[in-house]
């Protein structure tokens, strides 16, 4: 019985040996093929190199544990080698780097072979356990240096080219006198809109595809070592770096707080319009490449994946939130709306895209930052709006406009509102949701898109605010003309000007046509009360008061006429069909009468009185509202 007990390990380790055997017949078989991937090849020679030492530990089980120290040697070798070599081992080819993982594998075999005997008990246990233990933290180390490498030198960057961004306030100015938005750059600004396409790769090679196998198999050497935090450190650091390299390229600088609030308006305006490009790019096109490339590597790794990826976008993206909040601590300048309402619609139309990169709890914090963002902009973006019809209302003026023209603040408020309303969908959706829940705006932007182009909504509300606002300011403004006449000028130019924008643009929808018939008769009537005021006491001089000669009244009509001559061809009608409507109806106001006067009179005034004829009136009065003073020193004159 004894010796029947004596025998049986000794025919189990036969039968375990037999069966190592035959595996690894069986991996050499295979090996041999030509068809296996090069992942499929290592698997098999790691599984080759694993069942080589077990076979030499059951061996040994009851002897000294030779051929273990033997194996440990021989890859400590090809670990001390590469260490005196200054070349790099993946560069060196496949083979060199495929031998160095299998050195590092029979170092794995090695220890854990040992880790289930008692190494306490055996000194020569302890040593070989030790070195191992020291190989394979050498050849970590020289892991990570490899790893480095490779992904400094197969790093790979795409053409901004691959995204435009074209704003539609792109050249709008101001300054307190509201003198610097004329209406040639409105137009320019509108025959550019829709010009620019986007165009988008959402799935880029970062990294050459070739050396994508090349880290996978570093990261499953080290993850088995125990090493991957090791892998990650080197892994985050670099693919970090290459980050804000590409930060770099779309010309994005890290600006503290104190530095954005320092800028002047058009280093704010650039550094605004490269930030709204930018972080289109980076979130939609860069982090989806660079979260892509994670899973490639780190797939199989679990929450590792998850916290590679946000290690290494976590510090750029609130790199890129922090100056969206410096921007929207600024003052609330009436430019600033149209690059808040670009920075709005951009991060609303990318929030999608940041949940579903940020989605796992490491990434909370940046999905938190990034919403926050986006309602401050809402918030400072209707603030902005509000002290923009502020600033409509207290604008004062000390001096008349000269010539009674179209004042810079009707020009700059007119074109404002034309800019504005290509953003209405995003505007009127601040304006009515003020107090709703911002992730359910988002989505609105993108579901209603007919309910604005009503002329009841709060675009149109607000818009109309901002005329009323406008007039009631303009009205005080013609306070300032002595001459009645002039100031009917003054607003008939105005109001006429706020219906051309009105009814020549999309304002149109957001007004209605009953505010633009109401407006077209408010400028009728000042052109009427304008005819009243100047030319009826004028043509009163022709009547015969029984007291008046007739010479008296020739002459004083005549020099009335020439005082308002000299007056109103300084006066400006900048429009000409305006104009001519005024002169049109100036004439027949005064000609008739003065022909009447002539004809009535014929035979009892001499030629010499009459200073001008019916068609010398006529071609005078062609020369009023022209902006500039004439001379009458070449009128036609009755001998």
């Amino acid at each position: 019985m004894h010796n029947c007990q004596s025998i049986m390990p000794t025919y189990e380790a036969e039968v375990e040996q037999h069966i190592f055997a035959a595996t690894q017949h069986i991996l050499k078989a295979l090996g041999a093929s030509k068809n296996l991937s090069d992942d499929f090849r290592r698997a098999l020679t790691e599984l080759d190199s694993h069942l080589s030492t077990m076979t030499i530990i059951t061996e040994n089980e009851g002897g000294g544990f030779s051929e273990i120290e033997e194996q440990l040697k021989h890859a400590e070798k090809k670990i001390i080698r590469w260490e005196s070599d200054p070349s790099l081992i993946w560069d060196s080819g496949p083979m060199e780097a495929t031998e160095y993982l299998q050195a590092i594998n029979e170092i794995l075999t090695v220890i854990e072979s040992l880790g289930g005997l008692s190494l306490s008990e055996n000194g020569k246990l302890r040593m070989i356990a030790l070195r191992a233990q020291n190989a394979l933290q050498r050849a970590m180390s020289r892991l990570e240096k490899e790893l480095c490498h490779i992904l400094s030198q197969h790093k790979q960057y795409f053409r901004p080219q691959y995204v435009s961004f074209h704003s539609r306030a792109e050249d709008m100015f101001y300054n307190e006198s509201f003198a610097f938005l004329e209406d040639e750059i409105v137009e320019e600004i509108s025959q550019r809109d829709g010009e620019d396409g986007e165009t988008f790769e959402f799935s880029l090679d970062l990294v050459d595809p070739h050396v994508i196998p090349d880290i996978k198999s570093i990261a499953n050497v080290m993850s088995a070592s125990n090493y991957m935090q090791e892998f990650c450190e080197a892994f985050i650091g670099k693919r970090r770096e290459a980050l804000y390299e590409y930060l770099s390229i779309l010309e994005i600088e890290k600006l503290s707080l104190e530095d954005v609030l320092k800028l002047e308006w058009d280093s704010l305006n650039r550094e605004i319009k490269k930030w709204t490009w930018a972080i289109k790019i980076i979130i939609r096109v860069y982090l989806a490449s660079e979260k892509r490339l994670c899973d490639q590597i780190l797939g199989g790794f679990g929450s590792v994946n998850s916290f590679c990826f946000i290690e290494i976008s976590k510090a750029s993206v609130l790199c890129l939130l922090n100056f969206g909040q410096a921007v929207a601590m600024g003052p609330h300048k009436p430019e600033k709306l149209f690059r808040l309402l670009d920075m709005y619609e951009i991060m609303a139309d990318l929030h999608i895209d940041v949940d579903g990169l940020f989605s796992d709890d490491d990434g909370s914090f940046v999905r938190i930052e990034y919403h926050k963002l986006l309602r401050t902009l809402g918030d400072y973006a209707r603030e902005t709006s509000m002290r923009f019809v502020n600033a409509i209302a207290s604008d004062a003026s000390l001096h008349p406009f000269r010539g009674g023209g179209i004042h810079h603040l009707t020009k700059y408020v007119m074109n404002y509102m034309r800019v504005l309303a290509d953003y209405s969908d995003t505007f009127s959706l601040l304006l009515k949701d003020q107090d709703a829940d911002e992730s359910q705006a988002v989505v609105e932007i993108d579901n209603d898109q007919d309910f604005y182009s009503s002329s009841s909504g709060p675009m149109a509300c607000h818009l109309r605010l901002v005329t009323c606002t406008l007039e009631s300011n303009l009205i005080v403004k013609s306070k300032l003309y002595k001459d009645d006449s002039l100031q009917h000028i003054f607003l008939m130019n105005n109001i006429h000007y706020m219906v051309k924008k009105v009814k020549d643009s999309d304002l149109r929808l957001f007004f209605g046509d009953e505010w633009i018939r109401k407006h077209i008769g408010k400028f009728q009537q000042h052109a009427t009360s304008y005819v009243r005021a100047t030319w009826c006491s004028v043509i009163s001089i022709l009547r015969d008061d029984g007291k008046t000669s007739l010479k008296e009244r020739c002459r004083r009509f005549s020099t009335a006429f020439e005082e308002i001559y000299k007056n109103q061809t300084r006066w400006c009608i900048p429009d000409l069909q305006l104009r001519e409507d005024l002169q049109i109806s100036t004439s027949q106001k005064v000609i008739p009468a003065y022909r009447n006067f002539l004809g009535n009179n014929n035979s009892n005034v001499s030629d010499k009185h009459v200073k001008y004829t019916t068609d010398d009136l006529a071609e005078l009065l062609l020369d009023l509202f022209v902006g500039s003073p004439r001379s009458l020193r070449n009128s036609r004159r009755r001998a």
